[in-house]
């Protein structure tokens, strides 16, 4: 009997301590000087923060992916268009190391 007893009272304020976590930021604000928020401390939000939707599902794409056939083309123009810059930047580097040498020459 003084066992459960003791067990109800434990709850009850184990209970009663979760709850008290959950509003605490009132709590705090009506606390005179030391205990509470100093003097300059900014007034808290009127409405309180609205966490991110993390569970929503984004809408369906409106696109389609690609296909094989257009995924090769786009990777083929890729490949060129890496060859193209590897290119030009071949001939800067031989260019500007030919006007360099001239430059130093004189």
């Amino acid at each position: 009997m003084v066992r459960s007893f003791l067990r109800s009272v434990l709850a009850a304020f184990c209970v009663a301590a979760l709850l008290s976590g959950c509003e605490s930021g009132s709590v705090i604000d009506s606390l005179p000087g030391p205990v509470g928020l100093p003097a300059g401390a900014p007034e808290r939000p009127a409405a309180p923060y609205k966490y991110p939707a993390v569970h929503d599902m984004p809408p369906p794409r409106a696109t389609q992916p690609l296909s094989d056939e257009q995924q090769y083309k786009l990777e083929r123009e890729l490949q060129a268009a890496r060859d193209r810059q590897e290119g030009r930047s071949a001939t800067k580097k031989t260019t500007g190391g030919a006007k360099k040498q001239a430059t130093g020459a004189k």
